[in-house]
């Protein structure tokens, strides 16, 4: 089954970009391209829904 999450994505002072989702509470990573902020979040997601952080 697939879900979807929303993401928010930002750019630090340092020019790193910043992904987190709301709603998996500690659910955040980092990287300077998209497409490793891309790989990297899938990742923190799985990790956060492995450890049982799983939205109503």
């Amino acid at each position: 089954m697939k879900r979807k999450f929303n993401v928010v994505i930002e750019r630090d002072a340092e020019g790193w970009l910043v992904a987190s989702v709301p709603s998996l509470h500690g659910c955040y990573t980092q990287a300077r391209s998209f497409d490793e902020l891309d790989v990297r979040i899938r990742e923190a997601i799985a990790l956060c829904l492995e450890d049982g952080d799983v939205p109503v």
